[in-house]
Parts: structure tokens; C-alpha cells; sequence
């Protein structure tokens, strides 16, 4: 590995290490890529693969073994030097047309949007959060707690009691079982002095969602909308809130992959959009900064830092990475992988990082090929006959016992054969469902797909997919229900049955 051409062939492989997850703790200085040719504001054009130096037959064969291991990739999207060269999906129901739950990546656009209202003055960044919630009492009240900046919940230094990266989720849950969530962040005990060391925390990042709607008058989503996603052309998007209305600061974001992609375009042209300075430059360079040790990695501003490239990480496989000096943005989403397990595959398709590849028309409808044979039709559900059952609970409301899910009633409808509708009391605000009887998919306000059947005719079964495909099932007995949710069972009773 001493010679100058091999040396070349180790920089080759850089391309997937943004996939990857693996980082080596040391600074990035962010470098602007040439100016773009073009801005991907109406979508992204395209190229093949060996134009940007890449083999359209390895890229094939590594989506052939990706679907003969039957690893829940959910898309993986590449995009080199402004053009995208692979575009595929690889998981039903997911097929790209809706956006996809992001999980943590939400964490870097999240701290994305505290640095645009920084820029515009809404937010100070050295200034104790505190200060953003003048009403509210808070316990466990004491001086370290009186220190913590907006500064210290984006580099995830806040020194607030949490289970940190390997206890996250029953951090979440224990926030999320409460009736205010922004109360039960602000509440817990200070464990560290804040500024010091790293801890996952992510109630700390929902209090950036907080301070950015007490600062501005506008929830994070509102606030998204207007300053980040319309000068970049994302139009659609998800994003829930809690039972205050505060959007989750910590997860949750749906967008498509290429709308996730046109961020990190944005990122690597330090913030700027087509002559607009959509992110400001030095926020930019701050948040891709190693700020703290996390451990095996660096931790900027919301973002994982490695020697050579920067990433948004979330659970299950959803992935941004951004190589800088490639040029280079990958995507991927997933219902539960590493990137380990495709990484020999994809990393076979780098061939010269430098220089175009010759024209290969075979290998090209190779790779079409293999995206195409990626097309299946959904597989049927088959139901039976519960039309006795459905006249008794169409358009009744059902109201629940105190439950994990919040969930206080349901009005039921069913006077539509195509498609019910599901009017539920939760979290505290309205939501409704809609839920295909017809075999498709429909997508409810939370940005999941939903499609339902009737395995008898007391069973009620909705395919319910969030990253993975799960289900909820209602059972109806005389004027009961019985709901099964994943890690949970909640029993409801018919009003003026």
C-alpha cells in the first residue's frame, strides 16, 4: 500500500464509506464543489453510471444480491457531480412516489432550521434555553441547568439525565408517554455540566423544536416549508407533532429520497441555492465541524463527521452521506439494515473516481434489468364477507381507557367499500385515517401507508407501514374492541351502542 497508485485505489473506496456509518473521529473542513451546471430545484438529471466512473454491471449485480439476501433495503439513491446515476426501490409498499420516514436524520435538518432562524435573528444561539419558556416552572431547577444553550441541544452536550445513544428509545418513550412532552424534557435532573461531554439525547433535540416555534410563531414544519424546503423544490413532505404541537424535533420527518438529496446538494454548496443563501455559509461550516467526541465518532451540529465525509444518520437504515471531494451524495432508506451488509456489493461498482468510464449500452440494460425486475405488483389481501359486523360499527365511535398510544376514541366508517375512514382522538388532536379496502395503500396525515382487510368477520386488519410493515388489529365483540399494536393492546367501548 506504499505506492502512489494504490494509495489512488483507497481514495476510490471513499464513495462508500458515506454510506457505510463508520467514521474516524477527526475534522472535516467543508469544501464547496464546483459550481453546479445546473440546479436540481424541478428534479435531478441523470447520467449513467460509467460517466461518473462507476460499473452499471457491478451496480446491477450488487441490486441482484441485495434481493436474493433479502436485505430490507427500502431505495438507495446516488447521486455524483450534480447528476444521479441510480435511482432504486427495492421494498413494496415503498416505491418512492410518497416520502419515507426519515427517523434521526430528522436531527440534521432539525438543526438545520435553528441555523437559518440564527441567521435571520430569531434565535441566539448562546443564549440559555430556558429563556424560550419564561412560563413554564421547571424542576430539578438548579445552576447547570440555568446554563444550557441552544448551542449545547444541537451538539447534543446538554448534561440532561438520558439514556444517551444505546438508551435512546425508552428515553423517547418516557417522554412521549406524557401529556407534555417539552415539560418532560425540561424537567429531567442534570447529570453532566453541560458543554462538556456527548450524549444522544433526543428530547433535546424536540427542544429545539419548541424554542424554534416560541422564537418564530411558526411549528418547525411551518417554519421548513417556507425558509428550507420551497427555494429547493420539496414539496411534499410529513412531519407530526406532539400533543401541544410542537413538530418532533428528534425524528419523524418524511421526505422522499430526492428531496433528501437536494439537502445535502445544498450542504455541499455551503448553504446556497441557486444564488440564495438558503443556510447560512458559517452555520454551515460550524455544523460540520467535529464539535465533540462521540465515542468511535465526531458529532458536529446535528451531523456525524468523519476525516472525509459528513452524514444524517437515523434507525433502520435511513442514510445520508456526503463525500465533498468526490462530489458525491448517497440516500438510502430501509426497514432495518447495516449498511455492512451491501457494503462489499456496491463498493465492486467504484471503478475510477477521477474519470469517466467507456460507454457500456450492455451494462446499462443490465442495470435497467435489474431495476426493472425490482417492480412487483402488491401482493392481494383476501378478506371475507363481515358486512353483518360492519353495519353494526360503521360510523360508531369507540372511547378508550388511558393507554401508551393516547389514543381516546375512534369513530369507525365504513359506509364507503373502497376505503374506510378512521376519525381518531389522539394525542390529544383530531387525526383521521384513511385505509384502502381495495388492495391499495392510502396515506395517512403521519406519512404512513395504510390498506386493511377483514380476516373474519369479527377481525379488522390494517397493514400499516413506517419504516417496516406491521399491522393493527381490531376485534369486535357486542359493543367492544380489542386493538393489538405492536408492544401494546388497548380495549375500547361503543358509545350508546
Amino acid at each position: 500500500m506504499k505506492t502512489k497508485n494504490m494509495i489512488i485505489a483507497i481514495v476510490a473506496v471513499a464513495v462508500v464509506i458515506i454510506l457505510a456509518g463508520f467514521f474516524v473521529p477527526k475534522l472535516v473542513e467543508p469544501e464547496q464543489a464546483s459550481k453546479p451546471a445546473y440546479w436540481p430545484t424541478d428534479g435531478w438529471q441523470t447520467s449513467t453510471p460509467e460517466e461518473q466512473g462507476i460499473s452499471s454491471v457491478k451496480l446491477a449485480e450488487a441490486i441482484e444480491e441485495i434481493q436474493k439476501q433479502n436485505i430490507p433495503v427500502n431505495s438507495l439513491l446516488i447521486i455524483r457531480n450534480g447528476m444521479m446515476l441510480l435511482d432504486a426501490y427495492f421494498y413494496n409498499p415503498y416505491d418512492g412516489e410518497y416520502p419515507h420516514d426519515l427517523a434521526s436524520v430528522t436531527k440534521s435538518i432539525m438543526t438545520t432550521l435553528i441555523g437559518i432562524a440564527a441567521g435571520q435573528g430569531k434565535i441566539d444561539l448562546d443564549k440559555p434555553i430556558l429563556s424560550y419558556f419564561p412560563d413554564r416552572t421547571i424542576a430539578n431547577l438548579d445552576e447547570s441547568k440555568e446554563m444550557i444553550t441552544v448551542r449545547n441541544l444541537a451538539g447534543m452536550v446538554n448534561g440532561l439525565e438520558s439514556g444517551c445513544r444505546a438508551g435512546d428509545e425508552p428515553t423517547i418513550q418516557a417522554m412521549t408517554s406524557t401529556s407534555d412532552w417539552v415539560q418532560h424534557a425540561l424537567d429531567r435532573k442534570m447529570v453532566q455540566e453541560p458543554g462538556k461531554l456527548f450524549c444522544y439525547d433526543s428530547p433535546g433535540m424536540h427542544l429545539l423544536s419548541a424554542i424554534l416555534q416560541e422564537s418564530t410563531g411558526m411549528t418547525a414544519l411551518e417554519f421548513a416549508r417556507q425558509y428550507l424546503f420551497e427555494p429547493l423544490g420539496i414539496k411534499e413532505a410529513t412531519w407530526e407533532g406532539d400533543p401541544q404541537g410542537y413538530t418532533r424535533g428528534w425524528g419523524d420527518l418524511h421526505l422522499k429520497p430526492q428531496d433528501v438529496a437536494k439537502i445535502g446538494f445544498l450542504f455541499l454548496n455551503q448553504g446556497n441555492w441557486d444564488g440564495q443563501q438558503v443556510v447560512p455559509a458559517d452555520w454551515v461550516e460550524e455544523a460540520l465541524k467535529a464539535q465533540v467526541s462521540a465515542g468511535d465518532d465526531d458529532y458536529g451540529y446535528g451531523w456525524w463527521i468523519s476525516d472525509s465525509s459528513y452524514g444524517a444518520v437515523g434507525r433502520g437504515g435511513q442514510r445520508m452521506y456526503i463525500v465533498p471531494s468526490l462530489d458525491a451524495i448517497v440516500v438510502t432508506t430501509g426497514g432495518g439494515f447495516e449498511y455492512d451488509q451491501i457494503d462489499p456489493y456496491i463498493s465492486a461498482s467504484v471503478i475510477d473516481p477521477e474519470n469517466p468510464l467507456p460507454a457500456n449500452p450492455e451494462g446499462v440494460a443490465q442495470l435497467d434489468a435489474a431495476l426493472d425486475a425490482l417492480v412487483k405488483p402488491l401482493p392481494t389481501l383476501t378478506g371475507v364477507d363481515a358486512s353483518e359486523t360492519i353495519q353494526k360499527i360503521s360510523e360508531k365511535t369507540y372511547t378508550f381507557e388511558p393507554n401508551p398510544a393516547m389514543l381516546k376514541s375512534a369513530t369507525l366508517d365504513f359506509s364507503d367499500p373502497a376505503e374506510a375512514i378512521f376519525y381518531l382522538d389522539l394525542l390529544g388532536k383530531e387525526v383521521t385515517w384513511k385505509i384502502g379496502l381495495d388492495g391499495q395503500y392510502r396515506l395517512s396525515p403521519e406519512g404512513a401507508l395504510q390498506r386493511g382487510y377483514w380476516r373474519d368477520d369479527q377481525t379488522f386488519v390494517i397493514e400499516f407501514f413506517d419504516v417496516v410493515l406491521d399491522t393493527r388489529v381490531f376485534t369486535f365483540t357486542d359493543d367492544q374492541v380489542v386493538v393489538d399494536a405492536p408492544e401494546m393492546t388497548i380495549e375500547g367501548r361503543m358509545e350508546n351502542p
